[in-house]
């Protein structure tokens, strides 16, 4: 009898326990992860439609910029150079105080031989010629200096420009006749409308001082 007491109480050898352990723990396992899956497969899947949020995306820009151009749009009209429709594509040729230059205004102060400076294309400081005749010259004189862009001023006692920055001169009609300056001043188009204003339009023909096509056009 305490043979078989003592076989009753002997413990199970443990790794008939573990084994009974890691069945259920993997049997456990497998019925999660099938579990997982399942409830992953039974998710409706989501892919965004690319075209219709660029199309969101652009109604929303076209809903911010309309109100920056209504409210920046006379601004920057009020900022734009002026154009004479009489002259083409050039601009009205405007004094050091910003008015617009008539030809009349402009002879009554200046005369015979005077090179004066107006605001030009693209903002550039250009020379309004006045001939023997009291008449404008029918081309302006761009007063960029060719070397390194400082202001070329007038020397009417000596008859030319001299560019005080580095010592280029140019005769009278804006060829270089000392250097370092490498290439002639600049020409534009010098009419009058029929408003009187004076207007400066691009040159892109042939250069006459040079019979070059121009440099700068």
């Amino acid at each position: 009898m305490k043979g078989v007491a003592m076989i009753h109480a002997t413990p199970l050898p443990r790794k008939h326990c573990a084994g009974r352990g890691q069945a259920g723990l993997g049997k456990g396992t497998r019925t999660s992860a099938g579990a997982i899956v399942s409830a992953a497969s039974a998710a409706p899947s989501f892919v965004p439609d690319m075209e219709k949020r660029k199309t969101m995306n652009k109604l929303l820009a076209a809903t911010v910029a309309a109100p920056s151009i209504a409210v920046l749009g006379p601004y920057l009209y009020a900022l734009a150079p002026k154009k004479d429709a009489s002259a083409g594509s050039g601009i009205v040729a405007r004094n050091a105080i910003g008015s617009e230059v008539t030809s009349e205004g402009w002879l009554a102060d200046h005369k015979a031989g005077d090179h004066s400076l107006v605001q030009g294309l693209k903002g550039d400081p250009t020379y309004l010629i006045v001939q023997e005749d009291n008449a404008l010259q029918n081309y302006g004189i761009n007063a960029i200096c060719t070397h390194l862009g400082c202001v070329v001023p007038w020397n009417a006692a000596e008859n030319k420009f001299k560019c005080p920055c580095h010592g280029s001169q140019y005769d009278p009609e804006g060829t270089v006749v000392r250097g370092p300056a490498p290439l002639p001043l600049a020409l534009a188009h010098v009419e009058v409308g029929e408003d009187d204003k004076v207007s400066l339009l691009e040159w892109k023909e042939e250069d006459f001082r040079s019979g070059e096509k121009p440099w700068w056009a």
